[in-house]
């Protein structure tokens, strides 16, 4: 099974990179830090359920899109 950090973190950059965005924009629009963003983004950092939520939000996504690939079958 894929490690369910690195599989949210690799969603989030996809999802983000489809929707145009830099991690600064995204960061800027969901109220975050740019830093934080990317240490997300490099699996250095396992968001909170806050945080998630308004990554969500933040790219019109969805939790099933982000969270994709991180259970077992």
């Amino acid at each position: 099974m894929r490690d369910p950090l690195d599989a949210f973190a690799a969603n989030l950059k996809r999802v983000r990179k489809q929707r145009g965005l830099s991690q600064e924009a995204l960061a800027h629009i969901c109220g975050l830090n740019t830093t934080h963003v990317a240490k997300i983004e490099r699996s250095e950092r396992e968001p909170g359920v806050r945080t998630v939520v308004k990554l969500i939000n933040g790219l019109q996504s969805s939790a099933a899109e982000l969270f994709s690939d991180t259970e077992d079958r």
